[in-house]
């Protein structure tokens, strides 16, 4: 292990997973560790083999002494996993099943995203600039419960009479504990909480419905709405600031979710944490990746966008290792190297060469974002010094 000056030792389980899950991995990895050095502080980095790469090497997704060993760490950084080699849905060992494993097996139980629109990035959404003036929330999913976890039986019959059934069970202690800290989260933002689910249909949604009322009424300061899903997918493109803090069920959080994500620009941008009740030395324990996928056609061309994971790594250091300062350090450096211009590929537009954008790959925004690490650091530095 390492220690840091004060004898503090902070571990960090990697994952680099599938795809551009390595680049993105090593790019966030060279930026906490320059905020490390200009912060006083050093991460012990240890590395899992997880994820299609994992298949091929061990027969599963992901190894029981692996969740054992990331369960142990301060926090788990993850790139992505999956690609079109292991993607055959009726395929027994699948990438996906690691990331069940580890929610399941360490209590991952609540999924935050945040979604916020960088003024910079305006021009890369597909929403209208009038929509998007105001856009902050926070999606809370519910990670270890409903359909993805319930009983299920395979397709059987003869063709023309195949059926096949998935079951969508919830416990109200399951509900309560993500509903709790949707209001908890939403005391420190804007004071609302929007509640998604299908309480018209299913019985599960109207035990959500029931159980978030009763725990409304701990927060008289927070303002409560419920949301049908259908009307929510709509208004997240409508009104998409009209919401400060939205939770739901784990399919419907898994839809939502990724459709508020277009509304920043790109999926690469945007980063999310797995949270559960298990307090480290330092902060909550959690699992950070950004929101993207594997994206295999582009992996190893230097060309994926590593901002998602990068301020994912800033959430792990804020809300796991107690480094607000360092966090917040790396957030004023990306956004400072957005409004200077440079981007990725996916962030500008090839047919418009006088936008005065300056497009670079994954380790030269890596670069940028430790550059802007020491100008904050100047400028702290200089802040704090006597007249």
């Amino acid at each position: 292990m390492i220690d840091g000056p004060a004898g503090t030792t902070l571990r960090v389980a990697t994952i680099p997973g599938d795809g551009v899950g390595p680049e993105v991995v090593a790019a966030a990895r060279r930026v906490v560790d320059a905020a490390g050095a200009r912060f006083g502080f050093v991460v012990d980095w240890t590395e899992f083999l997880v994820g299609g790469v994992a298949i091929d090497a061990f027969g599963v997704a992901i190894r029981d002494e692996d969740v054992a060993a990331c369960g142990a760490a301060d926090a788990i950084l993850l790139g992505a996993v999956g690609g079109p080699k292991w993607s055959d849905p009726a395929a027994t060992v699948r990438p996906e099943q690691a990331l069940f494993a580890l929610r399941g097996g360490l209590g991952l139980f609540a999924n935050l995203r945040p979604v916020a629109v960088h003024p910079a990035l305006a021009g890369a959404s597909p929403l209208r600039p009038e929509l998007l003036a105001g856009v902050d929330m926070l999606i809370v999913r519910e990670l270890t419960g409903g359909v993805y976890f319930g009983d299920r039986s395979e397709a059987s019959g003869g063709p023309g009479e195949r059926s096949a059934l998935d079951t969508l069970p919830y416990a109200e202690h399951e509900i309560a504990r993500i509903v709790r800290l949707a209001f908890e989260l939403a005391r420190t933002r804007r004071s609302m909480v929007t509640q998604v689910d299908k309480a018209n249909v299913l019985a599960t949604s109207r035990l959500w419905r029931q159980v978030t009322d009763e725990i409304a009424t701990e927060y008289p300061d927070v303002r409560l709405n419920h949301q049908l899903v259908d009307s929510c997918a709509m208004l997240l493109v409508r009104r998409p600031a009209d919401f400060d803090v939205i939770v739901t069920e784990n399919l419907f959080g898994d839809i939502l979710s990724d459709e508020a994500a277009v509304i920043a620009g790109s999926l690469g941008v945007l980063p999310s944490a797995s949270l559960g009740e298990r307090r480290t030395e330092h902060g909550i324990f959690g699992l950070y990746e950004p929101i993207h996928g594997s994206a295999p056609d582009i992996a190893g061309r230097d060309i994926a966008n590593p901002i998602g994971t990068i301020l994912s790594a800033a959430m792990l250091l804020r809300t796991s290792l107690g480094r607000e300062d360092a966090a917040a350090a790396i957030e004023a450096a990306v956004s400072r190297a957005l409004d200077e211009g440079w981007r990725t590929a996916d962030l500008a537009d090839p047919t418009d060469p006088s936008d005065g954008l300056v497009v670079i790959g994954t380790t030269a925004f890596a670069t940028a974002i430790i550059e802007r690490l020491a100008i904050h650091e100047n400028a702290r530095e200089t802040a704090g010094a006597p007249s």
